[in-house]
């Protein structure tokens, strides 16, 4: 697969199938992930592969109260102006998100696996979150969707930690989850806004020097 199509078509796949992930293809995916780039060759990480479902269905009901706990505190205000405007463009964006992610919730014992991506002496995420990109990624290669999540570890780390027989008092702390699995629906370029509203050159607000109105990549233009 071309580099180019992995980086504009790998966007959050959270509704998937149950079919099982091939374990070359998880081989795969580990693989890429410890290849990235990593401060000072540490590769402080650790990666745990999830698809017992004794241990997902222990996880389940801590990843769905966690996400009930975002919705009714960081998401909270985003939420109740959304549904109060749901014709709204942005409303009707972010309202969406949400079903994905409570989908996902609510689904949580069905997807086939999850990676939980851990750290030590890593407090930036500035190794990790490249190794844990780069799974994705080679999962799209695979044709695998996947998305990450970080509300575990926010809202039951330490539960789900003491379930997944992370050791204690070593550091570790879990970065993210990462769902993955074969999508139901189709691989497409995400919409976001144009790079010129959100990118300045030398100092902040001042102009890029060039306009972006279209993805510089299309399925189309290959």
């Amino acid at each position: 697969m071309d580099v180019r199509e992995a980086l504009y078509t790998t966007r959050a796949m959270r509704r998937v199938r149950p079919d099982p992930i091939p374990a070359d293809v998880q081989a795969r995916i580990l693989d890429a992930a410890i290849r990235a780039p990593t401060g000072g060759n540490a590769q402080g990480w650790r990666f745990l592969l999830i698809d017992d479902p004794v241990v997902k269905a222990r996880l389940g009901p801590l990843y769905r109260d966690a996400i009930a706990s975002l919705w009714q505190t960081a998401y909270h205000d985003r939420l109740e102006r959304a549904r109060s405007a749901p014709s709204d463009p942005q409303s009707a964006s972010l309202l969406k998100i949400q079903a994905s992610a409570q989908h996902l919730a609510d689904h949580f014992e069905q997807v086939p696996l999850f990676l939980a991506a851990f750290s030590r002496g890593d407090p930036s995420g500035g190794s990790i979150f490249p190794a844990v990109w780069s799974a994705q990624l080679a999962a799209r290669a695979e044709g695998v969707g996947s998305a990450l999540t970080s509300v575990l570890g926010l809202f039951h780390g330490r539960e789900a930690n003491e379930i997944l027989g992370v050791p204690e008092g070593q550091g570790w702390v879990m970065n993210c989850l990462v769902s993955f699995g074969y999508p139901t629906g189709r691989w497409a370029v995400a919409e976001r806004r144009p790079v010129h509203e959100v990118a300045y050159r030398n100092r902040w607000g001042t102009d890029i020097g060039v306009t972006i109105s279209e993805p510089l990549w299309s399925a189309a233009a290959g």
